[in-house]
């Protein structure tokens, strides 16, 4: 069976209280990094209503093209949590990410929005297979994912809930739409400009 990916997302009003829970805990803080996601669907298949990922990531020093299989009962709990495999091509260098996008674009893929993500990384002291991360997401918010990686999905949910419980997370409301879906929410909520008609937004 091969190694997939367990998480759940939550809504946070304040990083502070998380943050000093996970320092207190024992967590390693693994630094932040800056992520530019742009998602994309096909033409002759909505991701959005599949909700399939088709991202292409960049950061300092990295990039990399990723996909998610569309979302069923087995991979997206009645609970809001997501077991998924995902399969990721690293690119050579973050200057090839621009590249991939064209790439993309050529192949008829339908660009639909771009995330911008400031992420804080905490590392179980423990358990190497156990991550959390806050996420401040430019015009949406701020949320905390927990992430579990391992071979059997129904352990992994039962790490994953054991440590929400540890970390008080459980007060805080689950999110179940993708950060892709929360973004393009906020833009169609967006009043229009006369740079947005233009094209100049």
């Amino acid at each position: 069976m091969s190694t997939i990916e367990v998480e759940r997302k939550r809504a946070l009003t304040d990083a502070t209280v998380l943050t000093a829970r996970l320092l207190k805990g024992g967590y390693r803080d693994a630094g932040a990094s800056i992520e530019v996601d742009t998602y994309y669907s096909r033409p002759d298949r909505d991701f959005l209503s599949t909700v399939e990922c088709l991202r292409v990531r960049q950061r300092a020093g990295f990039a990399e093209i990723t996909y998610k299989p569309a979302s069923t009962a087995s991979t997206h709990s009645a609970s809001d949590i997501i077991a998924k495999p995902e399969t990721n091509i690293t690119l050579s260098g973050p200057d090839q990410a621009t590249a991939a996008e064209m790439l993309l674009d050529v192949l008829g893929m339908v660009r639909l929005c771009r995330v911008e993500k400031t992420r804080s990384t905490f590392r179980h002291p423990n358990r190497s297979e156990i991550t959390v991360v806050i996420d401040l997401i430019a015009g949406v918010g701020v949320f905390a994912e927990t992430e579990v990686m391992a071979d059997d999905p129904v352990a992994a949910a039962t790490l994953l809930d054991q440590t929400e419980r540890q970390l008080g997370l459980t007060e805080h409301p689950v999110v179940s739409l993708p950060y892709r879906d929360l973004v393009l929410r906020h833009e169609q909520m967006m009043p229009f400009t006369a740079g947005t008609l233009s094209g100049r937004a």
